[in-house]
């Protein structure tokens, strides 16, 4: 070899560019998969990202690609990556973006984008569109990174603003002249950032945790609630250790179940029709009092209007001091995050604390056993078509054969009965709605709940619901992940008995094909489809699924005037006052 290819050798190896330097900083902080869908500008930064040992999850739809890094975050309290091609791809993966803000979910949302100088001029560029300011307002927080050499910073502004203080969705915008930037390689190495304690602990003030306390001491009829944002800060045995030690009843929100087995004795889930009005101190750990719990007041409180306060006095956990007197007054807020805050309670209430009076846990016990009661009845009932409750009834004892794996819910009634039937066993195994209570979020949650934990995946998903993200199936056999899918076939939204009011062709808007078949969905990419019509058929085909770990997609056939409208949020459909 001659000189002159010998320093060309040499220079070539001095030399890194973009493609690299996203790479090495996401690999730097400990970031080892990617959520997304390859297209220009992004291609060859998948290939790569690949190569280097990052595992790259291809999807069908950037939607479905967002909300499994969203959910990826949650499971794990890093940023889940999630990369689209710009303009349609960015707007395809906002959508999940801005559902993981508002469930506090970590995601980044990197997006390749056109040239600044034509966008800014309006020029017309191949899929021009100012994406970052479009994605500002819907996220936590957004940056654009034009140069190689701030890559390392762009990455890491990115995940601290992911992680810290309120977890939420961050986009990273990266122009397609990025990616092929080059420089010398010990610079681009040097300008890497390790991010050190990315979401550090925030402690509560002492004044602050001892009202908490007075208040709680005080209590005649004490309550907890546990929100995601509890099962998010991974204190499980902290949080444990505070309902067994006080004694307190407990409600979980959906996807807080599992913080404690649902079967526990001091769960109030059965009786929280009682509980929430009945209630004089209410403990909210990790939930805020939004429309799930709605708003702190009215009926469902004890007030006699819906905006009529209960007369409950709060206290609230809550890393955010904003969140405070939100919708109702909060008497003791406690600032800071959960799991220091769960701590410095538990320090406070020590090795003497009294147990809630009897006939306050007596009454929520006598409420809860004879609703259990009523609801077993409901299940052990076999009707012939299978309804939600008899379907669920299997699911029900399959997840409590397998407390391992993980319950993934989207629907209407398909999301309302499984909550109330299925009991979970272990933290953050139920993945949900969330916040938002859309549509569309299972298969991305699925995928990514397989690839995570790489425990089995069970998705319950309504008719409806399914069809957001069904083509994800493919991707699901194209990995061959432990994901079975059972869909609540009634034949359309809420059921399939809608006719069309006009008497014309056209089927109701709300009901779908008759009989349709999704197992052959599955099939037609290489999984096992079933067609149940039998909870005997149904529960051999789930334990199939469980045992083989094979993609599997169960068509469960139920009767079509089983539900209501819109679940049990019924109410908020706007009803006209002009009857025709």
């Amino acid at each position: 070899m001659d000189t002159v290819t010998e320093n060309k050798g040499a220079e070539a190896q001095d030399v890194t560019d973009g493609f690299h330097l996203i790479i090495d900083a996401l690999k730097l902080n400990g970031i080892d998969t990617i959520f997304g869908l390859p297209g220009i500008p992004i291609t060859d930064f998948a290939r790569k990202a690949q190569a280097a040992g990052l595992r790259v999850i291809s999807f069908r739809h950037e939607q479905n690609a967002g909300n499994a890094a969203a959910i990826a975050g949650f499971m794990t309290q890093k940023p889940g990556i999630c990369l689209t091609v710009s303009a349609p791809g960015f707007l395809n993966g906002l959508t999940a973006l801005t559902n993981a803000t508002t469930n506090c979910f970590p995601m980044i949302l990197i997006s390749g984008s056109s040239e600044r100088e034509i966008v800014d001029l309006q020029q017309g560029d191949y899929e021009e569109m100012d994406q970052l300011a479009i994605a500002k307002p819907l996220c936590k927080a957004a940056f654009r990174v034009l140069h190689a050499e701030d890559i390392g910073v762009g990455i890491a502004r990115a995940i601290r603003a992911a992680v810290s203080g309120r977890p939420g969705g961050v986009y990273l915008d990266l122009p397609a002249k990025l990616f092929g930037q080059s420089m010398d390689s010990q610079a681009g190495k040097n300008s890497l950032i390790k991010v050190v304690d990315p979401a550090p602990r925030q402690i509560p003030a002492p004044d602050a945790v001892q009202r908490a306390l007075d208040l709680l001491k005080a209590a005649k009829r004490p309550l907890i609630i546990l929100g995601k944002g509890a099962a998010y800060a991974q204190a499980d045995a902290d949080i444990r250790a505070l309902v067994e030690k006080t004694g307190i009843p407990y409600l979980p929100m959906s996807m807080a179940k599992g913080l404690l087995p649902d079967t526990h004795e001091q769960s109030a889930s059965a009786a929280r029709s009682y509980v929430l009005p009945a209630a004089d101190v209410v403990l909210i750990v990790g939930a805020r009092l939004n429309w799930l719990l709605s708003h702190g007041k009215g009926k469902t409180w004890g007030g006699k209007t819906h905006k009529d306060w209960g007369g409950q006095k709060f206290i609230q956990i809550d890393i955010s001091p904003q969140e405070a007197d939100s919708n109702v007054r909060i008497d003791a807020p406690l600032v800071g995050d959960i799991g220091s805050c769960v701590s410095a309670l538990l320090a406070g209430i020590g090795s003497s604390w009294t147990k809630p009076p009897a006939d306050w846990t007596g009454a929520i016990a006598e409420r809860k056993n004879k609703n259990i009661g009523k609801m077993a009845e409901t299940l052990a009932k076999n009707p012939v078509p299978m309804n939600f409750h008899s379907a669920l009834n299997v699911v029900r004892d399959i997840v409590k054969a397998n407390p391992e794996a993980i319950l993934v819910n989207e629907g209407a009634n398909a999301l309302d009965f499984t909550r109330s039937i299925v009991d979970m066993y272990k933290p953050r195994k139920r993945l949900d709605v969330g916040t938002w209570g859309i549509m569309g979020i299972g298969m991305g949650f699925a995928v990514a709940a397989a690839v995570v934990s790489g425990e089995p995946v069970i998705a319950i998903e309504g008719d409806s619901a399914f069809g957001f993200s069904g083509m994800e199936v493919e991707t699901i056999c194209r990995y061959n992940l432990p994901v079975c899918v059972v869909i609540m076939n009634n034949n359309g939204v809420y059921g399939g008995t809608d006719v069309n009011p006009s008497g014309s062709a056209d089927v109701a808007p709300t009901v779908f094909v008759k009989g349709a078949r999704y197992d052959k969905l599955m099939e037609a990419f290489g999984g096992v489809g079933v067609h149940a019509t039998t909870p005997a058929e149904l529960r051999q085909a789930m334990e199939e699924a469980i045992r083989s770990r094979k993609p599997t997609l169960i068509n469960a056939v139920i009767d079509e005037t089983a539900g209501t409208e819109s679940g049990r949020i019924t109410s908020l459909n706007p009803q006209a006052a002009k009857k025709k």
